[in-house]
């Protein structure tokens, strides 16, 4: 394998696949990206033996070949390497020449990288997938052992395209035109969060997904479980509603946590005729107000500074709606568009 090309393509196409490569790892060829030349097609592949991701570039007059070498390391010498950068395999090393510089990296035998066999795929469609989890991944949950809420669940009952990720405490949906049949999945948070900006094509099936651009295929095991009847979650009987500056509200919680002394501090919101009051405490006392449109009985509840601030954040629109039933049971908020909905749990303030 012998080959020339600029610094910005090398970097660009380590970039795309090293994001799932694993820093630690007990596994020494998962460290590793495997490249090859072929039919004029510069390739890059990377896997952590749940998601993979290949990509490739054109190339001119170079010699066929491949290898598997260091992913973090070549891309580190990419990111500074002064011009066009060449490769050239000779035995199990391959040279690495940027102007005056040169590197020997060491290789491990292609044929221990794992093969990824994606199989087939019951459905297909062309969508902004990143567009659509967006304003719900921050609701995914950390927690491991409730490793069934480590995604996001897709899936289109009726006439829509539905994503929702909840951890418990929050529950956020993002609901799109439908695409057509496609089973129910849940997409892991890692695939989540290297999912391509654009319209890509999604072939999905029971246990796999692919996500393919133009140039760059990621295929991502699923999580194999079942999603929550999250539906149970959202309230139906919220009559309480109260509008406020969605910006301005954002800006008064941020303010107020300036005092916490933790993240997950609650930010208590007094809510009556004409304005939201905002108070907590904790190395300090912080207190601060909005305007709102609320006509109801004074009500006061406690959210989390930090969940509210996310939720504040991932809505759309100037105006922020808020729907309650009383101090103590979920919220409802939605921004300037419907389209996405989020509950958040209340917890106690003193």
């Amino acid at each position: 394998m012998r080959l020339s090309l600029p610094r910005q393509d090398l970097t660009r196409l380590l970039t795309a696949v090293t994001k799932v490569v694993e820093t630690r790892n007990n596994i020494p060829i998962l460290g590793n990206v495997l490249l090859s030349v072929e039919d004029g097609q510069f390739s890059a592949r990377a896997t952590d033996l749940d998601i993979e991701i290949a990509t490739s570039i054109p190339v001119l007059d170079a010699l066929p070949g491949d290898c598997t070498v260091n992913a973090k390391l070549l891309a580190d010498i990419a990111k500074k390497a002064g011009s066009d950068v060449s490769l050239e395999l000779d035995g199990d090393t391959l040279t690495v020449k940027s102007g005056r510089s040169r590197f020997r990296l060491a290789t491990l035998p292609v044929d221990d990288f794992p093969s990824f066999a994606a199989g087939d795929f019951s459905a297909s469609f062309d969508v902004d997938l990143a567009a659509l989890v967006a304003p719900v991944q921050f609701a995914i949950s950390t927690e491991e052992t409730r490793f069934y809420l480590n995604g996001v669940f897709l899936h289109n009952p009726g006439s829509a395209l539905v994503a929702v990720a909840t951890d418990g405490h929050r529950l956020s949906r993002h609901t799109a035109p439908t695409v057509g049949d496609l089973p129910p999945v849940i997409l892991p948070r890692k695939l989540v969060s290297i999912l391509p900006k654009g319209n890509v094509r999604v072939s999905l099936s029971s246990t796999k997904a692919r996500i393919e651009t133009a140039d760059t295929v990621i295929t991502s095991k699923l999580i194999d479980g079942t999603f929550p009847d999250y539906q149970r979650v959202i309230p139906t009987g919220n009559d309480k509603n109260v509008l406020a500056d969605r910006k301005a509200l954002a800006t008064a919680v941020e303010r107020v946590s300036t005092v916490a002394t933790e993240r997950g501090r609650a930010v208590k919101m007094e809510i009556a005729p004409g304005q939201i009051a905002l108070s907590m405490r904790g190395d300090a006392e912080a207190a601060d107000a909005v305007e709102a449109d609320y006509s109801g009985e004074p009500i006061e509840i406690g959210f989390n500074a930090a969940y509210l601030t996310e939720l504040l954040g991932v809505l759309d629109g100037d105006t922020v709606r808020l729907a309650l039933n009383d101090g103590g049971s979920p919220t409802i908020f939605t921004g300037g568009d419907d389209d996405v909905l989020v509950v958040l749990m209340p917890m106690r303030v003193s």
